[in-house]
């Protein structure tokens, strides 16, 4: 009876369809799927994923690279997206499952004598001939915003998805340097400032592939601004009244640059 309720239990189930997040739509309500049974059957060498428990119930995870012949009832979503219909835990849950889906294609043999690796653990392998263990790895990247007596400082990426949008200086962390140090030298190396009293604010999951993003604050110091090119393409000093188009609330760039705009009405 037992091995019977555990082969009935229902799982919620996250699918994704060439890169996109499979949902149940109804109407403009979307899930992610819940049932005892994958959505749409799974091949012996379909990749798969197993999660963290949501309220208790387990979780799980696999990719297609086409989608099923019969979509009707289903829609697929950009992982990024998917931030504006589903509760933060599920979005969360969602970005943690392409990591790992991502993680695990790309380290099928082992990076030092090329044998297959097995899974140990959900975030964990080991190579079957050498015994070389591997984990996820997080690729930490900086953000920060600098303030200049009232105004901060908006960049406009050449990368950014919406052509109008500005955000906040950014960057990877490199090898052999604190996250202070890749603070000053992002924002020295992107519009050539010189900056200081450099705070932590926060930290955030990026999943795209495989972030993390850490937020500070900075006062500005010296300097003119001067743009990498390679990288941006406009620079400039805002205040509250003439923000220009900014990043939506999932990010966050925009918790960095709502906390300045919330500190006018704290004081009015």
């Amino acid at each position: 009876m037992q091995q019977t309720d555990m082969e009935t239990q229902k799982k919620y189930w996250f699918v994704f369809i060439s890169n996109a997040l499979l949902l149940q739509q109804n109407g403009d309500s979307y899930q992610v799927p819940c049932s005892s049974e994958p959505p749409f059957p799974l091949k012996d060498w379909t990749p798969r994923q197993e999660l963290p428990a949501i309220d208790g119930i387990p979780c799980m995870s696999y990719s297609l690279t086409t989608p099923p012949d019969d979509m009707e009832g289903w829609v697929t979503i950009g992982l990024r997206e998917s931030w504006n219909v589903l509760p933060y835990k599920f979005y969360n849950a969602a970005g943690k499952a392409a990591e790992l889906l991502y993680w695990d294609s790309n380290t099928k043999y082992c990076g030092m004598c090329g044998a297959p690796m097995k899974r140990t653990t959900i975030i964990s392998k080991q190579c079957t001939n050498c015994g070389k263990e591997v984990w996820p790895q997080v690729s930490p990247a900086i953000i920060v915003r600098v303030r200049r007596g009232d105004q901060i400082l908006l960049v406009h990426a050449k990368n950014f998805r919406r052509s109008e949008m500005y955000g906040l200086v950014a960057g990877f962390v490199e090898t052999g340097e604190t996250l202070e140090d890749c603070v000053r030298r992002e924002v020295e190396e992107e519009v050539g400032l010189k900056i200081q009293n450099i705070r932590y604010f926060g930290s955030q999951p990026w999943p795209y592939p495989c972030g993390i993003m850490i937020g500070f604050t900075a006062d500005y110091v010296s300097g003119e601004l001067r743009l990498q090119e390679e990288e941006l393409s406009e620079a400039g000093w805002f205040d509250r009244e003439n923000l220009p188009p900014i990043p939506d609330k999932m990010s966050i760039a925009r918790k960095l640059i709502d906390d300045y705009i919330s500190e006018r009405e704290s004081i009015s």
